[in-house]
């Protein structure tokens, strides 16, 4: 199996979830963000998978994809 990678992202004054080079969502709050990709995560897991969750701190701000 391979890796499941998700980042959580800014997009515009939201935040998303990045997943297999799409942005899943768009989420009011980094937790609300959060809390979906680790459900994601969960399910990769289960399904054998290594899992890398990232989510950046306050001072990250920005988008990390230039949205």
């Amino acid at each position: 199996m391979g890796v499941a990678e998700y980042a959580i992202v800014s997009v515009r004054d939201q935040w998303g979830v990045l997943h297999d080079g799409e942005i899943k969502g768009e989420y009011a709050t980094k937790e609300a963000a959060f809390e979906t990709a680790a459900a994601a995560a969960s399910l990769a897991i289960r399904q054998g998978h290594a899992v890398r969750l990232t989510v950046p701190g306050r001072e990250a701000g920005g988008s990390a994809l230039g949205h």
